[in-house]
């Protein structure tokens, strides 16, 4: 369970109604900005919403990303928000406590491999107040806990604001095959999509 406190907005893990706004992004290096998608998903696996914003190639934005995603929206029937990664966009940081924070709903946030770490990456790449600042974020991120799905795979998230057996529920409930949380396969490929259009050239 995180250190922040559970949200006081019951979700009903039975409900087919239950909704989850999944988040996940598309991007190039050559590129100055990335693409965000955000689907919502009900309980019966029904797409019900889309919404897009970018970010910033190696920014440090992707947390207002995320927050501009869920706003444009307009929604007050979202009950989780599910992120497919929190360091996207080469090396930008989401600050889970700050998305959880803002817009009182829970948080999964879903990887799908260990890691030594980014700091070292973080040094090579970026320098001074930048580097410090991402330190700062990505230590706010805390441990990772590991999730056994029913498809039999395992994956790893950062869950906060819901206790982690719910977590798992949803996550199960959400992922039909594979690893990856439905939610988030179609806001993948639907970014992929848009980055591969001309979005990124008026941005």
């Amino acid at each position: 369970m995180s250190d922040c406190e559970v949200d006081t907005r019951a979700v009903k893990l039975s409900k087919m109604g239950m909704r989850v706004l999944g988040i996940s992004e598309s991007f190039k290096r050559s590129y100055k900005h990335s693409v965000l998608c955000g689907t919502v998903m009900r309980g019966d696996l029904q797409v019900d919403g889309v919404s897009l914003a970018h970010i910033t190639v190696g920014g440090l934005d992707a947390t207002d990303g995320v927050i501009e995603v869920f706003e444009r929206l307009n929604r007050e029937d979202i009950n989780i928000i599910m992120l497919n990664g929190c360091v996207v966009s080469w090396f930008n940081i989401i600050d889970l406590g700050r998305v959880h924070g803002d817009l009182g709903l829970p948080v999964i946030c879903v990887t799908y491999e260990d890691s030594l770490g980014l700091e070292e990456h973080f040094r090579k790449y970026f320098e001074g107040d930048n580097v410090e600042e991402r330190l700062e974020l990505y230590s706010r991120l805390g441990e990772r806990s590991r999730f056994k799905l029913h498809t039999n795979y395992e994956i790893l998230a950062r869950v906060v604001g819901m206790d982690e057996h719910d977590a798992h529920v949803v996550l199960n409930r959400f992922t039909l095959h594979g690893k990856i949380p439905e939610p988030l396969r179609v806001a993948s490929l639907i970014a992929r999509a848009v980055l591969r259009s001309n979005f990124h050239q008026s941005n």
